[in-house]
């Protein structure tokens, strides 16, 4: 396939979290059909690191922002725009932290909420102008099956993801008539450094092995496995194809049947 005949050729997809895990596997499949890509996180060296490696497969810079600081979002999204004005927007940055309910204090119940859900809001407004100029763009959320059924000792990351997949929904028929779709995309436990994480808290927490605590957290995939980042990448690169226009409003589980 040569460069012109790839279909997101011309068009500049914004990626935040795009460092590593499911945002940089997002970010390279993106550049393989033609995107010129931007990564926006929080730490630079990682971005910088991430765009080294991908820079073989096409046109890749880094933009530095707290995606739930409106202002650092604004003045991030600004610098990138002078790239060209953002087509595609994947908001992918996301944290999970677990506690129990009553031990979730207010300090976690925002950090989840102000990263999931306001980060996602903040970014949106921001690429949103650009693509209503153009009468084009593509919103790809990154959820989670969080987002679609509740899960025990997360009630701060599940109600930040439900709200992700309102927002979603809400957004897709504002903008249903003016060429922008919005859809999300929701991974079951996938295999990257925040699965990683969980696994070592769940061996810090419990006598478990960390071999038990990724079978443990794979048990609810019915294909009882790990999700692999490009597969979740995958999802979201056909939602922002020219082909895919119909697609819209739509919470799309990659899970391997989890959630039907």
């Amino acid at each position: 396939m040569t460069a012109g005949e790839r279909p997101l050729s011309g068009r500049h997809a914004l990626v935040t979290g795009g460092g590593r895990g499911i945002g940089a596997a997002i970010a390279r499949a993106l550049l393989e059909q033609g995107a010129a890509v931007s990564l926006l996180g929080r730490d630079r060296s990682t971005l910088e690191a991430a765009a080294r490696e991908m820079s073989a497969l096409g046109e890749v810079a880094c933009f530095t922002a707290d995606v739930a600081d409106p202002d650092a979002v604004s003045a991030a999204f600004t610098d990138a725009a002078a790239r060209g004005a953002i087509d595609i927007l994947v908001n992918n940055a996301g944290q999970a932290h677990s506690a129990p309910f009553l031990k979730t204090d207010a300090k976690l119940w925002r950090d989840m909420l102000s990263v999931n859900l306001e980060g996602t809001f903040h970014c949106t407004q921001a690429a949103l102008p650009g693509m209503l100029d153009k009468g084009w763009g593509r919103i790809v959320n990154v959820a989670s099956t969080a987002g679609l059924t509740g899960y025990a000792y997360v009630s701060a990351y599940c109600a930040a993801k439900h709200g992700v997949i309102g927002l979603t929904r809400a957004l897709a028929l504002e903008l249903a008539a003016k060429g922008v779709t919005v859809n999300a995309v929701c991974p079951g436990y996938t295999d990257t450094d925040m699965v990683r994480e969980t696994v070592a808290n769940i061996v810090q927490k419990t006598a478990r092995s960390a071999e038990q605590a990724r079978a443990e957290l794979a048990a609810g995939n019915p294909q009882k496995r790990l999700v692999a980042p490009e597969e979740v990448a995958n999802a979201v690169v056909w939602l922002c194809l020219p082909q895919s226009a119909a697609m819209n409003g739509q919470a799309i589980a990659v899970a391997g049947g989890e959630v039907m």
